[in-house]
């Protein structure tokens, strides 16, 4: 029990056996079984008005008593009756809110032996019954000090490391919304681009490609008009033989045909540019629509078809896909990003003679997600940076080359589809970029 109730036994008149004192830098929790001794140590401080006691006669209850008061000291009796004092100063040093109080032992003998085992247990004083009144006093201030000072320490350590932690998730936050930002400010561009570019070259190459049909009829007409002319007046044709000269007429007039082909292929595949663009962009699909896919990774493909050229092979293999609940735009964005490194990779990596490749599978799995799988046989990713891939402006290019900021957007448009994006790759055997989200939005 504590002294306060002990000391009603002692003397009636006055309480004297726990002095609370205003100020709380040292506090002190005397364990001994003898009330006597309590009273001593109590007198001995009686005029230290820094100095708080506590005094418990019960070892059963001290370390529930040492939690509650959370003292700055304890004074811990070496020999006691019903618990040993070394197994109660164990079990100071095993519970979390006692293990660093600091304890001084007190005992009447003064052996090698009891004072080895002490410190062993993590004693960190030794003093002999009844010590003296200055030397105790100036122990406790010593060993209050030290561990005041210790729980300062651990508090601006602790300060420290969540002020760090929140500084990284700040950080993180800035990052992702400057990324954010630019993702924004990127695909707003890119519609303005692209809307803009649309328009003009599809008015011109509309009109022209309309007019295909009026220009074949007049070529036509002039054409037979020649043939009839030739058919009509055929004295005439030494003198035109004489005008012409060394023009092959017929070749011209078969010459007509190709040219005219020619040009309405070149129209077709224009059209077939802008309608890529306009795919790829899905200008008039801003908001979440159920679309083909593979509608766009051929638009992808398509646009980087210069890159492709013949150096690096596509290997299509879909599977049978129902239509996806997404933002269109933003997917195929991140399939041009992924796509891009690997003919990054694929061109950069001179030392492989095999056939340079791309495969490209989509699958639905049985979660009802769609799975898309980006394979390239380049040089493959190192296991120190797997975990920085999808950083923000984490970039293994040179500079002027990458900006690290690809694989992070996609990241934020794949988990902003509630989805999953990650890479499987080991060095020298190509990367593999598995995509995969649900099919809706309730799925």
């Amino acid at each position: 029990m504590l002294l306060p109730q002990l000391s009603m036994q002692l003397t009636s008149s006055e309480r004297v056996s726990e002095l609370k004192l205003h100020t709380e830098n040292v506090k002190i929790l005397l364990i001994d079984d003898q009330a006597i001794f309590g009273e001593a140590i109590s007198r001995m401080i009686a005029n230290e008005t820094d100095i708080t006691f506590n005094y418990l006669s019960e070892p059963s209850a001290a370390l529930q008593n040492a939690i509650a008061l959370e003292p700055t000291v304890i004074l811990l009796d070496l020999i006691m009756p019903e618990i040993d004092g070394l197994m109660l100063l164990r079990w100071f040093r095993s519970h979390p809110s006692t293990r660093e109080i600091p304890i001084v032992m007190l005992s009447s003998k003064e052996e090698p032996i009891l004072k080895a085992e002490a410190f062993a247990a993590g004693a960190n004083d030794y003093l002999i019954k009844l010590p003296d009144a200055i030397e105790l006093i100036a122990r406790i201030r010593y060993h209050s000090k030290a561990y005041n000072n210790l729980k300062a320490l651990s508090t601006a350590t602790a300060t420290a490391k969540l002020q760090a932690q929140e500084l990284e998730t700040t950080l993180h936050k800035l990052q992702t919304t400057q990324v954010q930002l630019i993702q924004t400010e990127k695909m707003s561009s890119l519609g303005r681009m692209v809307g803009g570019l649309a328009h003009e070259i599809n008015n011109p190459i509309s009109f022209i490609h309309g007019n295909f049909h009026y220009l074949h009829e007049h070529i036509h007409t002039l054409l037979r008009l020649i043939e009839l002319y030739k058919k009509e007046y055929p004295e005439a044709q030494k003198f035109m033989e004489d005008e012409i000269g060394d023009i092959d007429i017929d070749f011209i007039i078969e010459d007509f045909q190709k040219i005219l082909s020619s040009m309405r292929i070149g129209t077709d595949r224009i059209k077939e540019i802008v309608l890529s663009l306009r795919n790829f962009s899905r200008l008039d699909q801003a908001d979440r629509k159920a679309v083909n896919i593979h509608d766009g990774i051929e638009s992808t493909l398509f646009l980087l078809n210069h890159r492709l050229k013949q150096e690096i092979e596509i290997i299509k293999d879909y599977g049978k896909l129902p239509l996806v609940e997404c933002y269109p735009a933003q997917l195929n964005q991140v399939f041009l990003n992924i796509i891009n490194n690997a003919i990054d990779d694929l061109l950069d990596n001179k030392k492989s003679e095999a056939q340079k490749q791309i495969i490209i599978r989509t699958e639905i799995t049985e979660a009802q997600t769609i799975k898309v799988s980006i394979i390239d046989n380049g040089s493959g990713i190192e296991p120190e940076i797997h975990s920085k891939i999808f950083d923000p402006f984490f970039t293994t290019k040179p500079i002027n080359k990458g900006t690290g900021l690809g694989l992070a957007i996609s990241y934020q448009i794949i988990e902003s589809h509630h989805g999953t994006i990650s890479v499987n790759s080991q060095p020298g055997d190509g990367a593999e970029f598995i995509i995969e989200i649900p099919v809706s939005v309730n799925s």
